[in-house]
């Protein structure tokens, strides 16, 4: 018996090619099994790209909603090192409103992933910890700002306590400045 097939190479989606280069440059890698952009920054840049549930290697990645931009994920790396997680699990224990919300964005998350294809070795896991801890602030947030406010509360929760990451320089503006310098260089050697 072989091992599952590997799935169609998403990057040959739809995407648009200089999508895939930013995020590229934000990862510092090429990016794997994008199917679309999620969300743009403000700046107008990705910042969360939704990834198939089985990549293009055949590797299941129950992580569908995935953060890219540099400037969040540090944000939201700060808010980990915070203990923002312990105290959030916390309050899913005490809290069964919360609780039932959380799990309703566990639901969600799901559904959205079964929307790309099933992949039955994550069947029934989302990421991030859903329904009954939090393990990754990057997913929840990112899953925030795929899904818009009022789906995920403790993404929706990480979000509200982040810094404008978009300010005070777009990272389009940096990027150009990047690729400006880069070009300059270039025709120095050339």
């Amino acid at each position: 018996m072989t091992g599952p097939e590997p799935a169609p190479d998403a990057n040959q989606r739809a995407v648009d090619p200089a999508d895939l280069v930013c995020v590229e440059r934000q990862l510092g890698r090429p990016p794997r099994g994008v199917a679309e952009v999620a969300h743009r920054c403000f700046c107008g840049e990705p910042d969360v790209v939704r990834t198939e549930p089985r990549l293009p290697d055949g590797t299941p990645f129950p992580t569908t909603y995935y953060a890219t931009c540099p400037r969040l994920t540090g944000a939201i790396s700060t808010l980990e090192t915070e203990g923002v997680m312990k105290e959030m699990t916390a309050r899913l224990a005490d809290d069964g409103e919360l609780r039932a919300a959380y799990e309703q964005a566990h639901q969600h998350y799901l559904a959205k992933r079964s929307e790309l294809g099933e992949v039955p070795e994550i069947a029934g896991v989302s990421a991030g910890g859903m329904p009954t801890r939090v393990k990754c602030l990057h997913v929840l947030v990112a899953h925030s700002l795929a899904a818009g406010r009022g789906v995920n509360p403790l993404g929706d929760e990480a979000l509200a306590m982040l810094p404008d990451w978009w300010v005070p320089t777009s990272c389009a503006a940096i990027h150009a400045t990047e690729d400006a310098a880069a070009d300059r260089g270039d025709n120095a050697r050339g």
